[in-house]
């Protein structure tokens, strides 16, 4: 759940705020790689001793713990808050970190294995090389106009026909 600044500006240390306010979206996109490891670093720290201090209150309130100043703790909802809202400017700057290594690393073997897809498909039509020049119009083919074997149509059948025939005598016997 997302915390208003004003909540953020009231739980927080001003040193603290400085760093968190610079997580947020336009600042976060404006920061080089050096400045977002460097709050990496701040923030870590800032959420460590965040978490140990909650954890301490705690147990002053369980009665488990001397007391850190003159009174024990009643409550560590303050502490806590302050742990969620480092914790959220972390995973701010962790995926900001994430999207500049991603944009830095160079394509991967999927990419270049799409890529020789994507030109296999576009070279699946044959190209077939032209004739190059000719001095007139391509050479066309040219039917005979007298058959080369004339056969009378009733030749065929008279043949057929004594296939016919023989092949029954054969069968009989």
């Amino acid at each position: 759940m997302s915390v208003p600044i004003s909540t953020e500006k009231r739980a927080l240390t001003a040193k603290e705020f400085e760093v968190v306010e610079q997580t947020h979206y336009p600042a976060i996109c404006e920061l080089s790689r050096e400045a977002l490891s460097d709050s990496l670093k701040l923030l870590r720290e800032y959420r460590r001793k965040a978490r140990d201090r909650a954890q301490q209150q705690r147990r002053e309130m369980r009665g488990k713990a001397e007391p850190r100043g003159t009174v024990a703790a009643s409550d560590n909802a303050g502490t806590e808050r302050k742990g969620e809202i480092l914790s959220g400017a972390l995973k701010r700057v962790n995926r900001e970190l994430a999207r500049i290594r991603k944009a830095e690393k160079p394509n991967g073997q999927g990419d270049y294995a799409r890529r020789a897809l994507e030109l296999k498909r576009e070279n699946r039509v044959r190209h077939h090389p032209s004739s190059g020049r000719t001095a007139n119009r391509s050479m066309t083919m040219v039917e005979n106009p007298e058959p080369t074997v004339s056969v009378d149509p009733r030749e065929i059948g008279r043949v057929s026909q004594a296939v016919k025939a023989g092949q029954a005598r054969r069968d009989s016997n």
